[in-house]
């Protein structure tokens, strides 16, 4: 397996997250109610698995080897993707406060969760698609194997960082979240 398709599949577990947070939306936006506990592990899962775990990997590990192979940081993909991760983290952050503020009783908190949400949605799903299918194959074609094999490696030192088990503990979150929503 290649590293690209390890973060392809991590991909397909965000995706599954981002319809979960728009059902969250959803049901905000209807002024129907979604437990804190919910939207504290929609957080959880981002702020760690996404974000730690996978853009880890990426910021650093992946873009840097693609940067000793060839492939410019500035005013290449690799910047772009750094940019968006960035905004991604600027719209976490707003739905973060916006949770805070709405479960301690300011209502119109609702649409500051609505549209950072919102925000997030739309951001990772051009992302991701732009990584998928635009920066991976690149990276495929840059490094050499002995270079996917040694990431490969480091990928596994991020996960036992992170804990044993806990890759798997958030696609089990997931699944129990697609049951919540009904999705």
């Amino acid at each position: 397996m290649k590293p690209t398709e390890i973060l392809k599949e991590e991909h397909k577990e965000i995706r599954r997250m981002l319809k979960i947070l728009g059902s969250a939306c959803e049901k905000l936006k209807k002024g129907e109610e979604v437990e804190r506990d919910v939207f504290e592990k929609i957080i959880e899962f981002i702020k760690v698995f996404a974000d730690q775990c996978h853009h880890g990997k990426e910021e650093d590990l992946l873009f840097p080897a693609m940067e000793i192979a060839g492939i410019p940081k500035e005013s290449g993909p690799i910047g772009v993707m750094l940019f968006e991760h960035n905004v991604g983290r600027e719209a976490v952050r707003g739905m973060k406060e916006g949770i805070e503020e709405f479960f301690n009783g300011n209502e119109r908190a609702r649409k500051k969760i609505i549209d950072n949400a919102e925000k997030y949605i739309e951001l990772l799903d051009s992302h991701i698609f732009k990584e998928d299918n635009i920066l991976y194959p690149m990276a495929d074609m840059h490094l050499s194997e002995e270079q996917q094999k040694e990431l490969l490696e480091k990928f596994e030192e991020v996960e036992k960082k992170i804990g044993e088990g806990v890759h798997h503990s958030f696609i089990e979150l997931v699944e129990n979240l697609e049951k919540y929503f009904n999705i």
